[in-house]
C-alpha cells in the first residue's frame, strides 16, 4: 500500500507528469503532422510527379521532426524551471560559432534543397554520377544514397552532387542487332521481324516509336538485322531481355537459324 502511495506521489509531481504529457503530445503532433504532410504532397498527376512529391515529403518530414524536437526540449526545460529566454539568447552566440563549424552541413542542406528545386532527381530515379549508375533509394537533408545493379550503395554528400545524368527523365532508344544465318531468305526474315515488332509494341514500358532499320552488317558467318526500340530509360535492360527472348522463341518457331561459332577438327592422317 505504501509503495502505491509513494508511486502516486511521484507521478503527481509536475516535473514527472508534465514530462510525460509533453512527450505524449509531441508524439501525437508528430504523427498527425506526418499524415497531413503526406496527404498534401503525395498526390500527383503522373508517376514522376508522385516520385518528386515523395522526395519532398521526406525532406519536409525531416525538418518538421527536428523543429518539433527543439520545441519539445524548450518546453521540458521550462518545466524544470530553466530560463529558456536567456538560454536562447546565449544560443545565438553559440549558434554563430556552431554555424562556422558546420559550414559543410549547411552546404549539404542547401544542396539538397537545390536538387529538389532544380529537378535534378527524385527518389526512385535512375541516375549516373561519374562512372556510377544506379537508383536513388534515399534522399535526405545531408546526403543521397544510390544503389547500383550489383547491390552496391553509393552515399554522397549533397554538396558534392553537381554533374548528374538523370536516366529516368528521358526515353531510351534501344538498338538491337539480330544475327541470322546467310541461308535464310531476307524477305522471310524481314516479314517475321516486322510481325514481331507489333508484339514488341504491346510490351510493358515500350513506346509506339519502334521500327525495323534493315540489314546493318554482313558478317563472316551471319547477316545482322537491326531493330530500333523506344522504351522507358529506367526499364531498358528488362525490355531488352524480353525482346531477345521473344525473337529467339519466334526464330525457333519459324525454323530460322541463328549462327554460332563452330570448330571443325580433322584427323591429320586423312587430310
Amino acid at each position: 500500500m505504501k509503495f502505491i502511495e509513494n508511486t502516486f506521489k511521484f507521478l503527481s509531481k509536475k516535473e514527472v507528469y508534465g514530462l510525460i504529457v509533453i512527450v505524449v503530445i509531441s508524439l501525437i503532433i508528430y504523427n498527425i503532422g506526418r499524415l497531413i504532410i503526406s496527404k498534401i504532397f503525395i498526390n500527383g498527376k503522373n508517376s514522376y510527379e508522385i516520385k518528386k512529391r515523395k522526395t519532398v515529403v521526406s525532406i519536409v518530414e525531416s525538418i518538421f521532426k527536428y523543429l518539433l524536437f527543439i520545441i519539445m526540449i524548450i518546453f521540458i526545460l521550462e518545466l524544470y524551471g530553466i530560463d529558456t529566454k536567456s538560454l536562447i539568447a546565449g544560443l545565438g552566440i553559440v549558434g554563430a560559432v556552431i554555424g562556422l563549424a558546420l559550414q559543410d552541413t549547411m552546404k549539404d542542406i542547401i544542396g539538397g534543397i537545390s536538387i529538389i528545386m532544380e529537378n535534378y532527381f527524385v527518389v526512385g530515379d535512375y541516375i549516373k554520377i561519374n562512372d556510377f549508375t544506379g537508383q536513388v533509394i534515399e534522399f535526405g537533408l545531408k546526403s543521397t544514397k544510390i544503389k547500383n545493379f550489383n547491390g552496391e550503395v553509393l552515399v554522397l554528400a549533397n554538396r558534392s552532387i553537381d554533374n548528374v545524368v538523370n536516366i529516368s527523365q528521358k526515353k531510351a532508344n534501344l538498338i538491337i542487332d539480330i544475327p541470322t544465318a546467310y541461308e535464310e531468305k531476307t524477305s522471310k526474315v524481314e516479314k517475321i521481324l516486322n510481325k514481331t515488332l507489333e508484339e514488341i509494341k504491346k510490351m510493358k514500358y515500350v513506346y509506339e516509336n519502334c521500327s525495323y532499320l534493315g540489314i546493318s552488317k554482313l558478317g563472316a558467318s551471319e547477316v545482322i538485322y537491326t531493330l530500333s526500340i523506344e522504351c522507358s530509360q529506367e526499364h531498358q535492360w528488362e525490355v531488352k531481355r524480353n525482346i531477345l527472348k521473344l525473337i529467339k522463341d519466334t526464330y525457333d518457331k519459324e525454323n530460322i537459324k541463328i549462327p554460332y561459332t563452330q570448330i571443325e577438327v580433322h584427323n591429320g592422317q586423312n587430310i
